[in-house]
């Protein structure tokens, strides 16, 4: 098969299940968050309220289109297209499936793109997220909006900082920056942050420090002082309406989606789970299903930091924690341990 028909093959549904999963996702947290709060969440457009995605886009499509009479039309418009364009783009050398090869071995496979250098493209395009946040605020002309957008900024780039460093750990213990040939060396040596191994605590730890890093990339509570509902109104998407509101928006659910599948991978094994292969990508969307509902259980749960918490947590503990958990990886290694 033809790289460009592999590409099509497995990119079209790829593109397809993270969209609808991110529609899906709308419905599912507001109906989790009136559970959580004794409350019924949507529950009139079409049965259990399913088609209220729909109706949400629907809306959303016939709302007025307003730029600021003193924006930056240009990047205005263009700033909304880009966060959900990198995030797929990131998912794109994520194993959904596993197979056995011609030698008998476990191989993930199922990724649109499986670059040797998978972890590599994901945190470069990762740490790009921050600029059509800040263009969006910066183009704006709001004061609220270049605050807020200031505010990612200094998130993002503190925040990569530690997610960069721990995704190194399942690295640095699989010897290869592919994502395949590290669900591969999980699936022969136990999960990094669930297993016997005497690695098992560092990849614990590290599996941690990197969930709580994706929450603070995803903008989700308590790591959301770009939006602050009460402080910013609504952070970088103030004067955005419409469908364009809606992209921002659906980027953030498709974030947490695909931060969700790259921790089960680096962390959890992927697409290795008891059983025979064809599991392979039941064990996957499991493992992400399950990693996505904590997100949502924590973003109900407690309260936003205040910004100076948000940066000394980082700054203080988690490069900190990052740095010692990156050389406790490298001395198991050369100790046989791993």
């Amino acid at each position: 098969m033809s790289p460009v028909v592999h590409a099509l093959v497995i990119g079209i549904p790829l593109v397809t299940f993270l969209m609808g999963g991110a529609a899906v996702a709308t419905w599912w947290e507001r109906r989790f968050a009136g559970r959580m709060q004794t409350r019924f969440g949507p529950n009139r457009v079409g049965p259990a309220g399913l088609l209220q995605p729909v109706a949400d886009a629907l809306k959303m499509m016939q709302k007025e289109d307003i730029v600021p009479r003193d924006a930056d039309r240009t990047l205005f418009n263009l700033a909304p297209l880009f966060p959900p364009f990198l995030v797929i783009a990131s998912a794109a050398v994520i194993p959904f499936a596993a197979t056995v090869g011609t030698d008998g071995a476990f191989e993930a496979t199922g990724a649109v793109a499986a670059l040797d250098i998978g972890i590599l493209w994901v945190m470069s395009l990762a740490g790009l997220m921050v600029f059509p946040v800040w263009i969006a605020g910066w183009a704006a002309n709001n004061k609220y909006t270049l605050l807020s957008g200031m505010r990612m900024v200094a998130q993002g780039i503190s925040y990569e900082i530690p997610m960069i460093m721990t995704a190194m750990v399942p690295v640095i213990f699989a010897g290869s920056l592919s994502l395949s040939d590290i669900v591969a060396y999980q699936d022969a040596n136990g999960w990094n942050a669930l297993s016997l191994s005497p690695s098992a605590l560092v990849g614990a730890v590290a599996a941690l420090v990197f969930f709580l890093a994706s929450l603070a990339e995803a903008n989700r509570i308590p790591f959301d002082i770009p939006e602050a509902e009460s402080e910013l109104i609504a952070g970088v998407m103030v004067e955005y309406t419409g469908i364009k509101f809606g992209i921002f928006m659906l980027a953030e659910y498709l974030h947490t989606i695909v931060a969700s599948a790259l921790t089960a991978v680096l962390f959890f094994g992927g697409p290795s789970g008891p059983g025979p292969e064809f599991l392979g990508i039941a064990w996957m969307l499991g493992k992400t299903g399950a990693l996505f509902v904590l997100i949502y259980w924590i973003r109900w749960s407690l309260y936003r930091l205040r910004s100076d918490q948000l940066m000394d947590l980082c700054w203080r503990v988690l490069v900190p924690l990052s740095l010692f958990l990156v050389m406790a990886a490298a001395v198991l290694v050369a100790g046989g341990f791993a």
